[in-house]
């Protein structure tokens, strides 16, 4: 028996230390996920939308704390007790999220690993079932180190989970898993390789024939009956290959300049997904580097969701020498994690990008 809890111990203990670390290193991604959570069409808790970072990272932190301290047996009884509420309340979460069809990733492990939500409701599932076992032998779970150490462990441990914090949200993500990384072009992200996977769909066809409703299942092409039809119910059976970027796009005044833009030799990118919560402090490095970028012969452009109003008032109040065009705000926030952001690309490529707080990095 002793040995099951030491394996249980193990893998809860594990997973929610990577679990905690994968999405301390995107507290702000984290984030994201929170507010759509939050949100009217999830739990009605649109007051906690504001406050949205500070809840993930205190989360996430504590989260990969409790692994610490599951794998040292540092306060047993408090330590299963917050380890089974927790998984209590994201179970519940998980299984919402999946029944509903409201969120398509919890978000467990950030962009490192994307799980569906019904994946993400069976590990949660095999997490409690953990979590459980370890509750019920809780006498078993014994210090590894000598007790007195133990405090000094936890607290060397949250200082540097919140050091780690600190630094990602100045910067940028230490491991950036994203489709939008250095090093990845945008416009092969958007492409569907040849022979990849397509989507299965099932028909079903409903016809009334000599007063009686038939139906018959195919997967699309309409069928040869002798009959009045009804309705036609259509359910996916498999999703197919679906490219890592799906909804970047880029307009001005409602034409689609993406192609024009990912061409470019030389491009350098400011993102801003919203205007109105943009870091203002950022926008005299953003002026210096911009006309820095024009002197070298490079295409400067901004990107943002915000409207004409928004975009007019900034780029007057910082004398910007440059326009924001319109782009959908996830595919923003997911491109950098700062708002403003700044990148440089070559032909699609994303050869640099950084932080405003970086701003002095980017080499021109």
């Amino acid at each position: 028996m002793k040995l099951l809890v030491g394996i249980a111990r193990v893998l809860v203990g594990v997973l929610f230390i990577f679990s905690g670390f994968i999405k301390l290193n995107d507290p702000v991604g984290f984030s994201f996920k929170l507010q759509e959570y939050f949100g009217e069409n999830v739990l009605n808790l649109e007051f906690l939308i504001p406050y949205a970072l500070v809840i993930a990272i205190i989360l996430v932190v504590f989260e990969l704390v409790l692994g610490i301290m599951l794998l040292i047996g540092y306060l047993p009884k408090f330590t299963m007790w917050s380890l089974l509420l927790m998984i209590l309340f994201f179970t519940f979460l998980t299984f919402y999220s999946a029944y509903f069809n409201k969120v398509t990733d919890c978000g467990c492990f950030g962009d490192a690993i994307p799980l569906t939500p019904w994946q993400s409701f069976y590990k949660d599932v095999i997490l409690l079932v953990l979590i459980i076992f370890l509750f019920v032998k809780i006498k078993f779970i014994t210090p590894v180190f000598a007790p007195v150490s133990h405090r000094w462990i936890i607290f060397l441990f949250f200082m540097l989970s919140f050091m780690f914090a600190y630094y990602v949200l100045m910067h940028l993500p230490v491991f950036d898993f994203r489709a939008y990384k250095v090093g990845n072009n945008i416009k092969e992200q958007m492409e569907i390789p040849e022979g990849a996977p397509k989507a299965v769909f099932e028909y079903k066809w409903k016809f009334e024939q000599d007063g009686e409703e038939i139906i018959i299942t195919n997967t699309g092409e309409y069928p040869q009956v002798d009959g009045e039809f009804i309705d036609v119910e259509t359910e996916q059976i498999s999703e197919g290959y679906v490219p890592p970027v799906t909804d970047f796009q880029i307009e001005d005044d409602g034409e689609d300049i993406t192609d024009e833009i990912l061409i470019e030799e030389k491009v350098f990118l400011i993102v801003a997904y919203d205007l109105r919560k943009t870091e203002r402090d950022g926008y005299k490095a953003v002026k210096e580097l911009s006309e820095e970028a024009l002197s070298k012969g490079y295409r400067v452009v901004g990107l943002t969701a915000s409207g004409e109003e928004e975009r007019r008032e900034l780029i007057e109040r910082y004398d910007l020498n440059f326009d924001f065009y319109q782009t959908d705000e996830t595919a923003l926030k997911a491109i950098v994690r700062s708002n403003p952001g700044l990148l440089t690309l070559k032909r699609g490529t994303i050869t640099q990008k950084k932080h405003w707080y970086d701003a002095d990095d980017i080499r021109l």
